[in-house]
């Protein structure tokens, strides 16, 4: 049995697992209990769940007042896991992030104190706000799942997964975050605002004052469990070739002018096998990996300046390469 400390009292088993039922039963009550607090958004509900599940990272993108803190609030306390929120600004720095070392004077030592990335679940808020050298020093959190300060490596615990917001319209005062570090993120997830039926079901729930308490489904330990049972999932040959070709497409498009890197192929490759999970399958089928192929690559592809003149996007390419690339019957 492999252990390991993931804060200062509980220690988790990380080699355990759960059978494929009980991770689409836990699955779908996470699902059920977010959508009873959450009005629509079940798409991306399941597509951050499906990232948890893969060990990835999120970026949730749209305008103020659509719910992107709200919902990541929302998955923590289901969830069971410690959840930290950094307001990210343009006079962040890398120690309010990961911690420092503060001088004792009453024992004349050094002790760290942790910075909020110590936790499962990190909201790091309007993350376009944050000044490069501050947004570089979350590169190792997000890869490794571990700070480095002063020669000193401290594991992050486990599970542990970053939401990042940013505001697509507002640019004034932001620093768009460089290619190395949105390859990190495994799904990058457009929020549009609410149908008309969903806006009106938000006002009369407010208005009634509804109650919001929310159950804890699970615990760290159990989100652990689920991980390491999605790692398991079967993928045929032909399966692991079909996402090889839709990457490789990427790179050889006309209109595409940076294509996906291998991570991306992992990416789907991990992500298509949690969703199979969650559907009760311990195996992959093609619409696995055509269902997250947006939400993967929408990030880590460049269009061509013609190309976007056009007005093409990247989420219309990537649908015109899966429509291109022959699928495994």
């Amino acid at each position: 049995m492999t252990t390991e400390e993931t804060n200062d009292t509980v220690v988790i088993d990380t080699s355990a697992t759960m059978t494929i039922d009980e991770v689409h039963k836990t699955t779908s009550d996470i699902i059920r209990e977010c959508s009873r607090i959450i009005v629509g958004k079940e798409d991306i509900l399941r597509d951050v769940l499906i990232a948890f599940l893969s060990n990835g990272h999120v970026v949730l993108e749209g305008v103020p007042g659509i719910a992107k803190t709200y919902m990541a609030r929302t998955f923590a306390e289901i969830l069971g896991c410690a959840f930290k929120r950094i307001q990210l600004t343009v006079d962040t720095l890398p120690a309010d992030l990961l911690g420092s070392n503060v001088f004792n004077q009453r024992t004349g030592e050094f002790w760290f104190r942790k910075g909020p990335v110590f936790s499962n679940l990190v909201l790091a808020d309007e993350i376009n706000r944050c000044p490069p050298k501050s947004q570089s020093a979350l590169l190792e959190v997000m890869e490794e799942r571990q700070v480095s300060i002063e020669g000193v490596t401290r594991k992050l615990p486990r599970p542990f997964l970053i939401i990042a917001t940013q505001n697509p319209v507002e640019q004034e005062g932001t620093y768009p975050l460089p290619e190395a570090q949105l390859d990190r993120f495994m799904f990058r997830l457009i929020l549009d605002y609410p149908t008309d039926q969903e806006e009106a079901e938000v006002i009369r729930r407010k208005h009634l004052g509804e109650a919001t308490d929310l159950n804890v489904l699970v615990d760290p330990a159990a989100m652990v469990r689920m991980q390491n049972t999605c790692k398991t999932v079967f993928i045929e040959e032909d399966v692991i070739n079909y996402i090889r070709d839709i990457v490789v497409r990427t790179r050889n498009d006309p209109q595409i002018l940076l294509g996906g890197s291998p991570r991306a192929s992992l990416v789907l490759m991990n992500a298509s096998k949690s969703r199979a999970a969650m559907q009760g399958r311990d195996y992959v089928i093609p619409e696995d990996v055509r269902r997250l192929s947006v939400q993967a690559l929408n990030h880590r592809l460049i269009l061509k300046p013609e190309a976007e003149l056009e007005g093409l996007t990247v989420q219309r390419v990537v649908t015109k390469i899966l429509g291109e690339v022959d699928c495994p019957k």
